[in-house]
């Protein structure tokens, strides 16, 4: 996993509590990198499901809300990072159908040793987009809060349902709710 993730994330960390949680939750968890990370680094997967975790019992917040919020959060930080991916995009559910075949591309660009989830989607109607996550990892629920983020950014309300289907990728429903444009 890149470690941008892990600054983003510490980051949020400190923002919404403090550096001692920062601290606490990097103490707490056991962490080969030693928790020193830097953006352009690879680290394991499991060491964010380590901090994840020691922040979730420090908090008494469940790790799915969590990663949620924390999927907010980096979609924002990212799209900061990154305006070009949504350049001349107007529709979420335009931008969302292009993260695999357009935004994974040139991630790949910047991060060739980048690991990213698969993303599979079937546009039912302008209003309407399911899209299929799949990936070893099993962040789903930082997946849904990537999606929430960007109808965030842009603007729009969704009803956003989930189901994990037989083969355990998860199958998110994204309908738009009109706003009379």
């Amino acid at each position: 996993m890149k470690g941008v993730v892990f600054t983003t994330f510490l980051d949020m960390v400190e923002k919404t509590w403090n550096l001692d949680m920062v601290d606490t939750i990097i103490e707490n968890s056991e962490l080969e990198s030693g928790g020193a990370y830097t953006s352009v680094g690879t680290y394991d997967h499991t060491e964010a499901v380590a901090l994840v975790s020691a922040l979730s019992k420090a908090t008494d917040i469940g790790v799915d809300t969590l990663l949620q919020t924390f999927g907010k959060h980096l979609f924002g930080v990212l799209i900061d990072g990154h305006p070009e991916f949504a350049a001349g995009v107007e529709h979420p559910l335009d931008f969302l159908e292009g993260v695999e075949r357009y935004i994974h591309v040139e991630v790949r660009k910047l991060y060739p040793d980048a690991e990213l989830p698969k993303f599979e989607c079937d546009r039912k109607s302008d209003d309407e987009l399911i899209m299929i996550y799949s990936s070893g990892r099993h962040l789903e629920d930082l997946c849904e809060g990537l999606i929430e983020g960007c109808l965030k950014f842009f603007k729009r309300q969704a009803q956003l349902s989930r189901s994990t289907l037989p083969d355990t990728r998860e199958q998110f429903t994204i309908s738009l709710v009109s706003d009379d444009r």
